[in-house]
């Protein structure tokens, strides 16, 4: 059994200002329009001179219906001849990225995400696997996950992306509440949860994964706390539990939300301590950010082992990829650069019959972004910084190269969030809730321009 993490409220709300995520860094909000296609081009094939384990993401974006306090990049209808023509551009675009790629480059690990990848139906979903190993080798025992939406799952979805060889399955409960559920437009009754649950487990899945978001309209901490023990009830591996973020500049259909009916700040707060506390009581290891796993669990033992990552798809147990990311609106990584595609259907589609990659924006990343975004990512994932370790990895006097960074860190240390020494920064138990503030230190980019985050809590 975890130890049951303690939460402190006072430091919380000390530190609950925005933030990023850290999916990446510099962050996607650093991503440019302004950069040459030869360019990529050039620095992509650079990338496959040699073999590399490559980790693929592939953006299913359609949905039957809109949940109102969705964030992600959707379309909403129930025309299933839309995936079809879908998955004929996802086609073209697995071909001309292929081609670039190293003859011996094998994949190690694949995403499915929405959207709602279980649109498909089963035949579309055997397409999808057959373009799969079409342009790709897969290593035996690669790490295959997919996003459920259990409303609109069948059986026959689940056999079919097991046959595709997906090995962890992903859905969203949100909140098990019936006010709650009609609050945010997502209906979905316990026994359908309990559904999706056992044809996973009968199916032969090996990992699932619960998301839960606490700040919802019609929330209570009573109310999140039967959540938490009807979640517990089906035994998952991995729980992802997300603070609500109310962004309807960027996503207007929140404003459907009846916010007037949102917790309070302080009752959102005492959710998050019923999460943390609670989890950390039943056995499971809190991770990092929103993140909780089993202590057998792979993601626990890659952080116990220092091996664990952090990319778009949040915490990965499979270090040193290149992620390559298919369909609207995907992003991929390089040791490099970052690039993401078109963000509509419209523009997607266009550049792919033009016959390029369909890039909108991306980044080239500078000597100091490299040095910066493996600090960021050694801190979020391990937990602490040696400074010897990173000298030699980074080449650098590290305590030299981020003085300015570390000495900002005394008023972390006096709040108890971290320890510090001449040779290494540990994050401490109360630190782990504020990852987010602790990695924005070395973060080169913030206060420069007017950003858009989400709040650390």
């Amino acid at each position: 059994m975890s130890s049951r993490l303690h939460v402190d409220l006072d430091l919380i709300r000390k530190y609950d200002v925005p933030g990023p995520r850290y999916t990446s860094y510099p962050t996607a909000v650093e991503f440019t329009e302004r950069f040459s296609h030869d360019e990529l081009l050039r620095d992509l094939r650079a990338s496959n001179r040699s073999q590399r384990p490559l980790s693929l993401y592939f953006h299913l974006p359609f949905c039957e219906s809109l949940c109102w306090f969705c964030g992600c990049t959707t379309i909403i209808g129930r025309d299933r001849d839309r995936a079809d023509t879908y998955l004929d551009y996802l086609d073209q675009e697995l071909s001309l990225t292929a081609k670039e790629l190293h003859p011996g480059s094998r994949v190690v690990q694949v995403h499915f995400g929405g959207g709602t990848p279980n649109f498909l139906s089963p035949r579309q979903i055997a397409r999808l696997a057959t373009m799969l190993r079409e342009h790709f080798s897969l290593e035996a025992d690669a790490e295959i996950g997919v996003e459920l939406d259990p409303r609109r799952l069948t059986l026959e979805q689940v056999e079919a992306f097991r046959a595709l060889g997906a090995n962890r399955a992903s859905f969203g409960i949100q909140d098990f509440d019936p006010a709650v559920q009609q609050a945010i437009h997502r209906i979905q009754p316990k026994e359908v949860s309990d559904r999706a649950t056992e044809w996973i487990r009968r199916t032969g899945y090996q990992s699932l994964n619960l998301d839960l978001i606490y700040g919802l309209p019609r929330q209570t901490p009573a109310s999140f706390a039967r959540t938490l023990e009807l979640a517990l009830e089906l035994e998952p591996d991995r729980f992802a539990v997300f603070s609500y973020a109310h962004m309807p500049r960027l996503k207007p259909a929140q404003k459907l939300l009846p916010m007037a009916e949102a917790p309070s700040s302080e009752d959102k707060l005492t959710m998050l301590k019923q999460g943390i506390e609670t989890l950390t009581e039943r056995g499971y290891v809190y991770i990092g950010m929103d993140h909780f796993a089993r202590q057998d669990d792979e993601l626990a033992v890659a952080q116990r082992a220092r091996t664990l990552q952090r990319n778009f798809q949040g915490y990965s147990t499979r270090a040193g990829v290149d992620i390559y990311g298919f369909g609207m609106s995907s992003i991929s990584q390089t040791t490099t650069h970052y690039r993401q595609n078109d963000k509509t259907l419209d523009a997607y589609y266009a550049r792919l019959d033009a016959g390029q990659l369909p890039v909108a924006r991306a980044r080239f990343l500078s000597d100091e972004d490299i040095l910066r975004r493996e600090v960021i990512m050694r801190l979020m994932c391990d937990l602490s910084l040696d400074y010897r370790a990173l000298s030699k990895t980074l080449a650098i006097d590290f305590a030299d190269h981020f003085a300015p960074e570390l000495a900002a860190f005394a008023g972390a240390a006096a709040d108890g969030l971290v320890n510090v020494d001449e040779n290494r920064l540990t994050v401490t138990e109360s630190g782990r809730l504020l990852i987010r503030n602790l990695a924005m230190t070395f973060d080169a980019y913030l206060g420069k321009a007017e950003r858009h985050f989400s709040r650390t809590i």
